[in-house]
């Protein structure tokens, strides 16, 4: 049945309308979800529906989703929403799959994140943090911490995540921060953890050590200088006395030549470095350039530069083109061979040592003058190529003491002679509080230039380092730090190291995506030692203690049991409590032999940690968990601090999988900031359209990508959503007509019912492969396509007729009721991971009962039996014809020929003979839902309507003859054949006949 029809007219025609099987629903076209969706939460919450769900699934098979936990410091973002509610899919599709899938959110509570926050209060109010006792400061972080997680739980809530939100994991509850400790004990009993000095990343402005996560790049300007180290000693070469002899001709007067962005760290070179894999020479300036530039490169001075580079040196020192000369090669043994002066000798009285020149891996001719400027308390390259030459440097009468040149406050010490707290104008600072940067720079290019060690200056725009919290550039300084060995056997068996174990791990693991892999193991073969000590405040303390004398950690059993039964009772505030020392080492020790170490453990070690507690502590949990998901940003982060906390206590990551999404960017692909003005919200999307739209625009897109959100965005997804409710809005309203007693077996079905089945079938294995393979887009775009091409616009179409108008005995009607009822089965579990709570709303539409809920479910088995691929070719090739007829008769409707299909009786030429076999019996009139059709084998006329995509098929439009039927609306001949009913046809008229029969009962 179709629209009414604006031909045949029909005086005086009864109104059969009331006598019509048409669909009754009380589910609203209008969803109202940002009124309805909090209903549902509500009714959620008076069921313990995440209750109910364990209880449901207890003996199942475990699948556990670990909840990297946010940071409890403000409201969440659209990042947090698209985070949040695709693991919300991850654990509702496993429990639907079968699983019993528990969800225990959690949040990360310590260190800068919150720390931060706090401070900013006090530098408000004028209040410094040092005048307060440590232990009330940090109450003020957790009560902080606890309005945050309040705040962000019911954000989360309202986006329909399900999980044991009434317990949630925090990395700052007593339990958890006794098991943080307890965890680092394990690396120090097991000989990892080691107090070491190293060149670290360092925050002046937040004053503490920072690990790689904590840091994002940024374009910066930067002072670049081009210095002179001159010669002091040529050694030996290994070559013949002539050689020799002509090196020490050559070189006398020379210098190598180094260029640097951080001129501060000039005080604090002890060596160069340079490649084997790079080709030297001596360089003569013969003509400087004109004599208003600066003379700096002069007459006569010789420089050892890259080959590759000499060039760009000499232009940047302003000598003319041809104002140099390359006197000959200098070979790596020649270079190794040689030790320079130091250029600000002379200068503070502390610049009088060697400086040795060494054989760097990390030295390129890319940019720079061939050699690097080798500070080994400011740069990892710098340090381990100094370490790696500590023998070689000993044998050569050179001191291998690091110096400590910078504090933390970013300050010079004494041991930048000429710079620090003695000096003329007192100590310079690299950068101030506020992130900018102090006059070291200008003091130390000054001091160059009066030295006459300046060669070039300039300045240039590149990616620093800043700390991704202050925003302000960070500094590598050297400093004592607390580290675990990524490189040192474990307990002494032989090659089992941290690293060895992580890559073993990252082997083993599943990634989606699959790069993820190799960018997580590019981190991890070549990552330093892990730096796990923080100089603040708000985290769990490095809970060991160090021999005043031979510097030994401790490790007690007696002790770390202690100390983690008074954090499981106390929390970690018991380590600041006065008298802390003493009641932890007991009797066996003199407090005063020891030092309690006060840094705070790095913050990722606290998240890393997490599975030890959540996972393996909890009864319904399991360890190692099945996935992790998380940000793309998470390889350096929460990823790889797990992996190397589950590795180095447990031999192997603490997951099977892990997956990563992108970042969710502006419609025009630009990272979104407040100050671009470019923000979208989740809780304003809420406000406006509601959750479950926001969920639908996470499951459309490639989350493992940057995925863009916008008002085009926001709008093409409201219409998605929109058709596809209305889809089961007419689904819900035909089923009101549904008899379960009056099903009928898929033996006896049409055919078009069972090619209907098979796409379950075929939906079947797609949505569940998808599921596993986290996959949503794809899931939502088999579906959208199935029910607004399959359902609407195909089987919905055609069946209408039958549904509305069929009497209530007809297996057509019947068989495609059933139909419909599998349908909804299918449907409503498929999409419930995804549309939380328009799911919920269609199935309890039907199923109304206080106890129901679609979440309770397991998706359907779908009957193997029903896939049957032959009949599924069969009806694309009769989708196919359908196509044609339905693109001829759209052109009579456009010109006004006709107002509705029924109107029509076209003549449909099929010359190519599998598309005619397949029509074979197949009565096309309900197919195309014409009144009539008439199939003829052959190629049409030459004005037949054709579609050029498909050969072979051509329709002759024509009008369908006969009277129309006053209750279907079809035209046909027979109307008025039966004599009780002289305006219906046959059908209509036998309709007629079981309703009277119904109501006279």
């Amino acid at each position: 049945m179709s629209d009414k029809s604006n031909g045949a007219d029909n005086a005086a025609e009864t109104d059969y309308t009331d006598t019509l099987y048409m669909p009754r629903t009380d589910f609203p076209m209008r969803a109202g979800l940002p009124q309805r969706e909090p209903e549902w939460l509500e009714r959620w919450a008076k069921m313990d529906i995440y209750k109910r769900q364990r209880e449901i699934a207890k003996g199942r098979d475990k699948f556990i989703l670990h909840d990297g936990p946010p940071y409890a410091n403000g409201n969440i973002h659209i990042g947090h929403a698209l985070n949040k509610v695709i693991k919300d899919f991850i654990v509702r599709s496993a429990q639907m799959r079968g699983y019993d899938a528990p969800y225990i959110p959690g949040w990360d509570c310590h260190g800068l994140p919150i720390e931060w926050k706090v401070e900013e209060q006090y530098r408000a109010k004028g209040k410094n943090k040092d005048d307060v006792p440590i232990n009330e400061f940090r109450r003020e972080c957790r009560d902080f911490a606890d309005k945050w997680i309040d705040t962000q739980r019911t954000e989360f809530k309202r986006l329909g995540v399900n999980g044991d939100w009434d317990n949630p994991y925090t990395t700052m509850a007593y339990s958890a921060e006794a098991t943080i400790a307890a965890e680092l004990m394990k690396f120090a009993t097991s000989g990892q953890l080691y107090r070491g000095s190293k060149p670290v990343m360092w925050s002046v402005v937040e004053r503490t050590a920072l690990a790689e996560a904590e840091i994002e790049y940024h374009d910066h300007e930067s002072d670049v200088i081009w210095v002179k180290f001159p010669l002091r000693n040529y050694g030996s070469s290994g070559g013949t006395g002539d050689e020799q002899e002509r090196m020490n001709d050559l070189l006398q007067g020379a210098s190598v030549l180094i260029w640097t962005t951080t001129p501060w760290t000039i005080p604090a070179n002890r060596a160069i470095s340079f490649s084997s894999r790079i080709e030297y020479g001596l360089y003569e300036v013969t003509q400087p350039d004109d004599a208003e530039a600066p003379r700096w490169a002069s007459q006569g001075q010789k420089y050892i530069i890259a080959d590759k580079l000499a060039a760009e040196v000499f232009a940047k020192a302003k000598v003319a083109e041809n104002g140099y000369t390359r006197l000959g090669g200098v070979s790596a043994d020649e270079l190794a061979a040689i030790t320079c002066a130091h250029p600000l000798k002379g200068f503070g009285g502390g610049y009088e040592f060697d400086v040795p020149l060494f054989d760097g891996e990390h030295v390129t001719d890319d940019a720079g003058t061939g050699f690097v400027h080798t500070a080994p308390g400011h740069g990892r390259d710098d340090f381990e190529v100094w370490m790696a030459n500590g023998r070689n440097l000993e044998s050569r009468g050179i001191d291998t003491t690091i110096p400590f040149c910078v504090d933390g406050d970013g300050y010079y010490t004494e041991d930048a002679a000429g710079f620090g707290p003695s000096s003329e104008g007192g100590a310079a600072r690299v950068i101030d509080d506020k992130g900018k940067k102090g006059d070291a720079n200008k003091r130390v290019i000054d001091a160059l230039v009066a030295a006459g060690a300046m060669v070039a200056r300039g300045r240039v725009k590149h990616q620093y380092p800043h700390s991704w919290r202050s925003k302000k550039p960070i500094i590598f300084r050297n400093t004592p730090q607390w580290f675990v060995y990524m490189d040192r056997d474990i307990e002494g068996k032989e090659g089992d190291t941290l690293r060895t174990r992580a890559l073993n791990s990252i082997d083993a693991t599943r990634f989606v995506p699959e790069q993820g892999r190799n960018r997580l193991r590019a981190m991890i073969e070549d990552r330093p030692d892990w730096v796990l000590s923080r100089q603040r405040a708000w985290g769990v303390p490095i809970t060991v203690f160090v021999h005043n004398e031979t510097g030994i950690v401790l490790c007690n059993p007696a002790v770390n049991k202690r100390i983690v039964e008074a954090f499981r009772e106390e929390g970690a505030d018991a380590w600041f409590d006065d008298g802390a020392k003493a009641r932890f080492l007991g009797s066996d020790y003199d407090p005063a032999d020891y030092e309690k170490v006060t840094d705070i453990l790095d913050v990722w070690f606290d998240s890393g940690s997490t599975h030890a507690y959540v996972l393996e502590q909890n009864p319904d949990m399991k360890w190692p968990a099945d996935v992790y998901f998380e940000g793309s940003d998470q390889h350096r982060g929460w990823f790889q601090s797990s992996l190397l906390e589950g590795s180095g206590t447990r031999g192997r990551a603490p997951y099977d999988a892990v997956v990563t999404h992108g970042f969710t960017l502006d419609e025009k692909g630009y990272k979104m900031s407040k100050s671009l003005g470019n923000t979208i919200v989740p809780q304003e999307l809420i406000k406006q359209y509601g959750a479950d739209i926001v969920r639908l625009w996470a499951a459309s897109v490639d989350f493992t990508e940057d995925q863009r959100l916008g008002d085009k965005v926001i709008k093409s997804t409201v219409d998605s959503y929109r058709k596809m409710r209305n889809t089961l809005r007419w689904l819900l309203g035909s089923l009101a007509h549904y008899q379960p007693a009056e099903a009928v077996d898929f033996a006896d079905m049409p055919e078009l019912e069972r090619y209907v089945l098979h796409r379950l079938t075929e939906l079947d294995a797609l949505v569940k492969k998808s599921y596993e393979d986290f996959d949503y887009k794809r899931i939502v775009s088999a579906l959208f396509n199935f029910m607004t091409v399959d359902l609407s616009a195909i089987y919905f179409d055609i069946r209408k007729d039958a549904l509305y108008c069929d009497p209530a005995s007809s297996v057509r009607r019947r068989a495609a009721l059933t139909v419909l009822d599998k349908l909804f089965d299918c449907l409503t579990a498929w999409l419930a991971p995804i549309l939380c709570f328009t799911m919920e709303e269609v199935w309890t539409s039907r199923h109304p009962e206080a106890d129901s809920s679609v979440h309770l479910r397991t998706f359907p088995q779908v009957p193997a039996e029903w896939r049957n691929d032959e009949l599924a070719d069969k009806w694309h090739k009769i989708r196919t014809v359908r196509r044609v007829v339905t693109g001829a008769l759209e052109i009579e409707r456009r010109e006004k020929t006709i107002g509705s299909s029924l109107e029509a009786a076209p003549d449909i030429y099929v010359a190519d003979t599998d598309l005619y076999v397949a029509l074979h019996g197949e009565d096309m009139a309900e197919i195309a839902i014409t009144s009539a059709a008439n199939v003829i084998q052959g190629e049409g006329p030459a004005e037949a309507f054709r579609l050029d995509e498909v050969k072979g098929v051509s329709v002759v439009f024509k009008k369908a003859e006969g009277k129309r039927c006053a209750r279907s609306w079809k035209i046909l001949p027979e109307v008025g054949s039966d004599p009780d009913y002289p305006d219906l046809s046959p059908r209509d008229a036998q309709a007629m006949r079981e309703l009277t029969a119904k109501a006279a009962e």
